[in-house]
């Protein structure tokens, strides 16, 4: 790897790492020939709660030949030992949320049929989220679909109607964030916003959500479309993203946000969706 830290080569698959960040180092380990995207995971893992992301970072490698820290080179992957650090930028970035169709992909994540009896207000989420996905194609905007380990959860319920999703994809993994996932992001010109629902809130929701923003995505997601098996589970979800950063919001504000006028060729459209009104599930008391 280039510029690497300069310390012995570690044995088997993973690489002993020092983590930086202000005051604090905590030694830990990645996988053997982890890049950027790895590291930021393990910076939030270790030090979610300092972190503000509402700021700009830059990852820094010791270099030894230096003796002093440089910007991760491009390209960086670990294959020894070395330290790194996260070093906050000056300039503090605003989240404002702002979303636009043209900039914005739908993530509809693991709403399929064997959970039905397990995850609380199943059926209203299923109603809400049918209403986002219609929302979708009325705008033109890209959805992606997971299913996970449909052999023996059973596929996306019935409810939902995936018609022109761009991807609908089986998985294993609890994050969305697949390779097949990356590379049809790659294909939409300007992606800056994910909005993200489905179950469980605290599993494949909360991971999916953390991985989008160590890629430097914005993150909605949609409460009233979004549960878990416990809703102690999905409360506790809910406020860690919410101090990550990630945008905890509803239905309706999204639809509306992404129609933004009143003259919008599609705003009757939409209005009719969200007449459909929300249930009355008491699942957003539960936020």
């Amino acid at each position: 790897a280039p510029g690497g830290g300069g310390c012995a080569p570690a044995g088997g698959g993973s690489v002993p790492v020092l983590f930086c960040f202000s005051v604090f180092a905590r030694p830990a380990s990645v996988p053997h020939g982890a890049g950027y995207e790895l590291l930021i995971q393990k910076f939030l893992s270790l030090y979610g709660d300092q972190i503000d992301m509402h700021r700009k970072f830059v990852v820094q490698l010791f270099a030894e030949e230096w003796s002093q820290y440089i910007d991760l080179p491009k390209g960086f992957l670990v294959n020894e030992r070395c330290k790194v650090r996260l070093v906050p930028l000056q300039i503090q970035i605003t989240t404002l949320g702002n979303l636009t169709p043209s900039s914005t992909v739908f993530f509809c994540c693991d709403m399929q049929e064997r959970f039905r009896p397990a995850i609380k207000y199943f059926g209203d989420i299923i109603s809400v989220g049918q209403r986002l996905l219609q929302g979708a194609r009325l705008l033109g905007i890209p959805v992606i679909v997971t299913e996970q380990y449909p052999k023996g959860l059973g596929s996306t319920v019935q409810e939902i109607d995936l018609t022109g999703a761009k991807l609908v994809l089986p998985k294993t993994k609890f994050s969305m964030v697949l390779p097949e996932v990356e590379a049809a992001l790659a294909e939409i010109p300007g992606v800056r916003s994910i909005v993200l629902f489905g179950v469980e809130t605290h599993v494949c929701i909360q991971q999916t959500a953390l991985e989008l923003i160590g890629r430097g995505l914005e993150v909605h997601i949609v409460a009233d479309a979004t549960s878990s098996r416990s809703m102690m589970d999905r409360m506790f979800a809910l406020e860690r993203l919410a101090r990550t950063g990630i945008i905890v919001t509803t239905s309706e504000a999204i639809l509306l946000q992404l129609v933004a006028d009143k003259e919008h060729p599609k705003f009757k459209e939409i209005q009719n969706l969200i007449k459909a009104s929300a249930p009355e599930s008491g699942l957003l008391s539960k936020v």
